[in-house]
């Protein structure tokens, strides 16, 4: 059993500013999936892009946006997302504060930007 605070992990860099935590992966000893901790800074996106693995996320502050070939959603702490295998996507801030979310992937997403 693992139990730890996210903050004790050390961030990864991932695009222009945003930082990345592998909260628990195979190093941890999980052998399916991975979950990540994404910090946006204001004005900035994740990169647009697809790959062929679902996302599970839910958000944990701040707002922003998802962006999706069908359009944008807003998102506010506590809204949770599923995006699908081969769909392109990309998260947004909005505001002035930090966007923060907690994303799942399968073990082999965790090898992609």
């Amino acid at each position: 059993m693992l139990v730890r605070n996210y903050e004790d992990v050390e961030p990864i860099a991932y695009g222009e500013g945003i930082e990345k935590r592998v909260v628990i992966g195979p190093t941890e000893g999980a052998p399916t999936f991975v979950m990540r901790v994404f910090d946006v800074p204001p004005g900035k996106s994740t990169p647009y892009h697809s790959h062929d693995w679902e996302h599970e996320g839910l958000v944990l502050a701040g707002e922003g946006t998802l962006v999706g070939e069908e359009g944008e959603t807003r998102l506010k702490p506590g809204d949770v997302f599923f995006i699908a295998p081969s769909e392109k996507h990309c998260m947004v801030t909005g505001g002035q504060n930090r966007l923060r979310f907690m994303c799942l992937v399968p073990l082999r997403g965790e090898d992609a930007k």
